[in-house]
């Protein structure tokens, strides 16, 4: 039996999780969505500190990650993930409403897997979010390593 993978939710905006789990109820994925609500929140999770000291051991298979976040943005939660050996190579979405040039090279350049601009359409956004889990919870092979224990 195949386990349970575990996404990683990064967002501050409650409709934008709300909106998030619904899509990825609706595709039925076996997925386990653990949600942060800000980037500080974020790094403590991956890192398995504080109040993720214990969470299970194994790393997300994705983390969608909003770049407008309080205490600490997407661009720096994406920087120390980078800077992390243990976390370098999982893969990070970057789930966001900008569409600004800036953002988007700054977050490839600092290493992110994908760049999705959240459509503004209810549907839209709906099928934006299915298709993503489809792809990163069920198509894409991680890396090695990256499954395993984040510390």
């Amino acid at each position: 039996m195949k386990t349970l993978k575990r996404i990683l939710l990064a967002e501050d905006d409650e409709n934008d999780v709300d909106l998030t789990l619904s899509a990825l109820r609706e595709r039925n994925l076996a997925n386990i969505v653990d949600v942060v609500r800000d980037g500080d929140e974020a790094l403590q999770y991956l890192r398995r500190q504080g109040a993720y000291a214990a969470r299970p051991a194994e790393n997300p298979v994705v983390v969608l990650l909003d770049l407008k976040m309080p205490k600490v943005d997407g661009l720096e939660v994406l920087k120390q993930i980078r800077e992390e050996p243990k976390l370098a190579l999982l893969p990070v979405v970057i789930l966001t409403s900008s569409r600004e040039e800036r953002d988007l090279l700054r977050s490839y350049r600092t290493g992110v897997n994908a760049y999705v601009v959240k459509p503004l359409e209810f549907e839209a956004f709906a099928e934006a979010i299915r298709q993503l889990g489809v792809f990163w919870a069920l198509l894409n092979e991680p890396p090695p390593g990256t499954d395993g224990p984040a510390q």
